[in-house]
């Protein structure tokens, strides 16, 4: 029993110390609110990218990854034919809770980006229903799309490394899969990025009720906006003053977004 106690202990240690710091940059988001159940989450390692799941939203309420320019001899992997349940996930989601609902499975931690940069066992784990949140058409085949693109095809010709934090934004009006009562249907979706060494930072929500066509720019706010709609502080880590300075601010200019805004989905 003590050797069991003991392993534990060391085994938390690790996660809380090692593990986890390791795949965020400044800092694993915290809830503004400790007491809001809504921005509860139980934290997820996966290879190449790490999540805060909600068992209550039946969503990943975030997931965050690191971005570097793909080697041209990286291998692809054949995309699978079908998500699967995650074993830690309290509520056993799986594909077939979205049949028929009118939303697609819309990844996180996108498939594209992830098995190119950290090979087949993270591509599968993007297939995780735990990594899955639901997305209309229009937003996740088009413009969700569009800018997975940019983001690993020319965001990283412009910096050296890139962290991303991206999950949905939720009103309080509630709703819920017509297909799975377990899971809630998100308003909206964020992406947020730190660029290094530059530390520059750009930020985006984008409604689930878009035709997919629109300019990527459209859709730019202040990470100061993000952590308002979503109740979570990002790179808490960092020195008050500068901290305050970046998630204030909206400064595409650095990114080249203007270039690519307008660039077509490909499907």
């Amino acid at each position: 029993m003590l050797l069991l106690v003991l392993a534990s202990g060391l085994w938390y240690g690790y996660e809380l110390y090692i593990a986890r710091p390791g795949m965020v940059y400044m800092g694993v988001p915290k809830a503004q609110n400790w007491k809001q159940p809504n921005t509860w989450t139980r934290i997820f390692r996966n290879n190449g990218f790490m999540v805060g799941y909600s068992d209550l939203r039946g969503n990943p309420l975030w997931v965050s990854y690191k971005l570097e320019t793909i080697r041209d001899n990286a291998p692809y992997h054949k995309r699978p034919q079908r998500f699967s349940a995650d074993w830690r996930n309290l509520t056993h989601i799986t594909h077939d809770d979205y049949r028929h609902s009118g939303y697609d499975r819309g990844h996180m931690a996108p498939n594209y980006a992830i098995s190119r940069l950290y090979g087949e066992p993270a591509q599968q784990d993007t297939f995780l229903m735990t990594n899955i949140t639901p997305q209309k058409p229009n937003l996740n085949q088009k413009l969700w799309q569009r800018l997975e693109e940019v983001e690993i095809d020319h965001f990283t010709k412009q910096f050296k490394t890139i962290w991303v934090f991206t999950g949905p934004v939720f009103d309080p009006n509630i709703e819920r899969l017509k297909s799975s009562y377990r899971v809630e249907i998100p308003d909206a979706f964020y992406k947020i990025y730190f660029a290094l060494p530059d530390k520059k930072t750009l930020a985006f929500i984008i409604p689930q009720q878009v035709r997919g066509k629109e300019r990527l720019d459209k859709f730019l706010v202040s990470v100061d906006k993000v952590e308002k709609r979503t109740g979570f502080d990002f790179f808490h880590e960092l020195e008050d003053t500068q901290e305050e300075q970046l998630e204030s601010s909206i400064k595409p200019a650095p990114w080249r977004l203007k270039a690519v805004a307008r660039l077509p989905a490909r499907y």
